[in-house]
């Protein structure tokens, strides 16, 4: 596909679908913000040397008593809300991307073996998958996570939140992947073209990764963009129950339950402010993965 041509598909689905487009728009200089908070942020908000309690709980600067300093304020710490808000974003679309990715890793595999060779496999996989759905993703982590604050503290927590959440999540969720691999398999592995590779010799191996995972990348990418707004809504619950990222390293669960009680004092600011973005986040990747849905379904896109 050319350049044109893609600038071309780009366009066109900007037009028919402008709520996607802002929704993408919003996502991407959200990303890139948050990517870019080192060069962006005036303050380092893992840095504790770098807070002063005297500048604790100014309000944005569009309130009285504010401090041109702090853009959208100060929590309790004295720490500079944007800032904040940029590293914790960060944190949190890191957490979101990596779950999925090993739910991705686990799920189509093992999809892929259910559906394409049914029988003992499929059986296996479809068990595990029901009985994974069947428990409750929040409730495993709050186990797993409680379990290891409780074996080897808070200060390994704080050192090893990231991976944990990610691998605590991932694994919690790979059956969406899985069972969406398995139904889209079932119906490519009766088409003719398959039939036709096991006619001319080719190993089972090939026609799954030459032509049947090609063939279903579609509903997968919608799985994904789906599962990402799980995996940050999962993280940012975790946090705000404290048991997720540390206040030290905030993500936006850790910055909404550091202002929570705030809120009643005036300083609703310190979660808020964290919360819209959290909202804005979901709301736009949950409004990509529709228009995703939409136009890879060739179904939706004849009506």
């Amino acid at each position: 596909m050319t350049v044109v041509q893609s600038s071309s598909r780009a366009l066109g689905f900007a037009v028919e679908r402008p709520g996607a487009a802002l929704a993408a728009l919003l996502l991407f200089i959200v990303a890139l913000a948050s990517l870019l908070a080192p060069f962006i942020a005036p303050q380092d908000p893992f840095d504790l040397a770098s807070f002063d309690v005297l500048d604790a709980e100014l309000p944005p600067i569009w309130q009285a008593g504010s401090d041109p300093r702090f853009l959208l304020g100060t929590d309790a710490q004295g720490r500079d809300l944007f800032s904040a808000i940029l590293y914790g974003t960060r944190i949190s679309l890191l957490v979101g991307i990596l779950a999925v990715v090993i739910q991705a890793a686990i799920g189509i595999p093992l999809g892929l073996l259910a559906g394409y060779s049914g029988g003992r496999p499929d059986g296996v996989v479809t068990r595990l998958a029901d009985i994974q759905l069947s428990l409750s993703t929040l409730m495993m982590a709050i186990i797993v996570m409680a379990l290891f604050r409780a074996g080897l503290g808070g200060e390994a927590l704080s050192r090893f939140a990231v991976p944990l959440l990610v691998l605590v999540i991932g694994l919690a969720e790979w059956p969406m992947f899985a069972r969406t691999a398995r139904a889209a398999t079932l119906v490519e592995a009766a088409k003719d073209y398959v039939r036709a590779a096991r006619a001319v010799g080719s190993s089972d191996g090939a026609i799954v990764h030459r032509h049947i995972l090609p063939n279903i990348l579609s509903p997968l990418i919608v799985v994904a963009t789906t599962q990402v707004a799980g995996a940050i809504m999962a993280e940012a619950a975790l946090s705000f129950l404290g048991l997720g990222m540390p206040v030290t390293k905030p993500s936006l669960g850790t910055l909404i339950r550091s202002g929570y009680d705030l809120m009643f004092a005036g300083a609703w600011w310190v979660t808020v402010l964290p919360g819209l973005v959290l909202i804005g986040v979901l709301i736009s990747v949950n409004v990509l993965g529709d228009a995703l849905r939409d136009g890879l379904d060739p179904r939706r896109r004849a009506r």
